[in-house]
């Protein structure tokens, strides 16, 4: 039997507020949506199941990079457009990514604080 291989994956915030309005506008095309909130911290993923944690740092920006799984080609075009709406950086728009694979299709955001975001299909 297949399992992910990830049960969550936390990330670093310096600001939660910022964070949160981000990732809310982002997710929401792919089904995810915020699932828990406290002042420290909020969790995203299905309804009722958060797999993406944010948590509030006073850290130095991150650099990690996170991809999620996305329904279709026009969710992850609307990931891209509302992250950039929502405050995030361009890093690479919503199209095929031959090079990474034959049906690999994706687009790149950078969030407020300095994560590659990834929506893809492969």
């Amino acid at each position: 039997m297949s399992q992910p291989m990830y049960d969550h994956i936390g990330l670093k915030v310096g600001d939660l507020d910022v964070a949160v309005r981000f990732y809310t506008a982002a997710l929401r095309p792919l089904g995810y949506e915020l699932c828990s909130r406290d002042g420290d911290g909020a969790g995203f993923g299905p309804d009722g199941a958060p797999a993406l944690w944010l948590s509030r740092s006073d850290a130095a920006k991150s650099s990690a990079h996170v991809a999620l799984r996305a329904p279709d080609h026009d969710a992850i075009r609307r990931f891209h457009a509302a992250g950039l709406e929502a405050g995030g950086r361009d890093n690479g728009g919503a199209g095929p990514r031959p090079d990474y694979g034959p049906n690999y299709f994706a687009a790149f955001l950078i969030d407020p604080d300095g994560n590659n975001i990834e929506a893809v299909i492969s």
